[in-house]
């Protein structure tokens, strides 16, 4: 999906998402205004989800929805473990959200990704994929027969589209729901983690675990180095698997790398990232052993775009640095030891 279509996408399918979750809502109340069982609920209930056996990555084999859907929040999302596009930062972007919501995972909320390529992603993969990045406790990732995957996909409105790659051509939207009221969401995969955590968390549970926060009126100014174009896509686009100063995420530290590396070599990673990595250039494939082998997607960014973020990238390591000497010129003298 291209960088220039997120934003419209993103409107498009949190108003569409608005207005599927009010019709189902609305169809899960029953006469007297209580909220109506799932079960016998022709709507996103028993009777609508296929029960088709799945398998995690730890070999074990569930039912969709008596054991993964029924009396649960979920997060749903299709990959397949051989991607080198959005996959990996589709995942990436799934555990900003799994951190965000914290010790409920597992508890009341819990996510599912769903392979489209059965034939390849044993569970054995699936669980090497899973640990490359740092997923934890209310996390399947799920195979199964091609039909029973269909089955599924189908069932949530993800089904593989006429005239598609079976692999390349899948869905990159989440859909989020909870089982119990009948509420469901359809949002991109690439939106906000907080917003997508909100969702999740607070919208479904009615609010039921929402924490006070502070208004927009105690929120700070935003620093003008994490202003303008590059500093946008980097939070949209890099920010899953990166930090500037903070240390090592799922990829590495890129504080005062634009002065490592020359300008011409991070130009090409930046745009073409998969095509370094198959010509064998020696630092992407140094990285790609370093990093657990996640392969770096290519979002298909443009060289301007690539400009944007080696000059963000710039700004905000100048900005540390003037912190570092700031805090360093005002931290307190020590004085020399005395000897008795």
């Amino acid at each position: 999906m291209r960088q220039k279509h997120w934003a419209f996408l993103t409107l498009f399918v949190v108003v569409l998402a608005g207005l599927t979750t009010l019709v189902l809502s609305r169809s899960a109340l029953a006469a007297d205004g209580s909220q109506a069982a799932s079960k016998g609920n022709p709507y996103w209930g028993a009777n609508h989800f296929p029960d088709a056996p799945l398998i995690t990555q730890d070999g074990k084999t569930v039912k969709f929805y008596d054991d993964l859907i029924k009396g649960k929040t979920v997060v749903i999302n299709f990959i397949f473990t051989r991607c080198g596009n959005v996959c990996p930062l589709e995942t990436a972007k799934m555990v900003q959200v799994y951190n965000l919501l914290g010790d409920r995972m597992g508890k009341d909320i819990f996510f599912y990704s769903i392979t489209v390529d059965p034939k390849h992603d044993t569970p054995e993969r699936l669980k090497e994929y899973a640990e490359k990045f740092h997923t934890g406790p209310g996390w399947y990732f799920l195979t199964g027969t091609k039909a029973d995957i269909d089955a599924v996909r189908k069932s949530i409105g993800m089904e593989e589209r006429p005239n598609e790659d079976p692999l390349t051509g899948h869905t990159t939207s989440l859909t989020l729901g909870n089982e119990p009221s009948n509420q469901w969401f359809v949002d991109s995969s690439m939106d906000d983690p907080r917003y997508v955590a909100v969702i999740a968390g607070d919208w479904l549970s009615s609010w039921k675990y929402a924490k006070k926060l502070p208004s927009y009126a105690e929120k700070p100014s935003l620093d003008p180095s994490e202003a303008g174009p590059g500093a946008s896509l980097f939070r949209t686009a890099c920010a899953a698997c990166h930090t500037i100063g903070q240390g090592d995420g799922i990829g590495p530290d890129l504080a005062g790398v634009p002065t490592a590396r020359e300008h011409a070599w991070l130009m090409g990673f930046i745009t073409h990232p998969d095509k370094m990595l198959e010509e064998k250039d020696p630092i992407a494939t140094a990285l790609f052993k370093r990093y657990n082998q996640v392969k770096m997607p290519n979002l298909r960014l443009t060289d301007k775009d690539a400009e944007g973020l080696i000059h963000f990238i710039n700004s905000r390591t100048a900005a540390l640095n003037d912190s570092s000497k700031t805090a360093a010129a005002h931290a307190p003298a020590h004085s020399p030891s005395q000897t008795n």
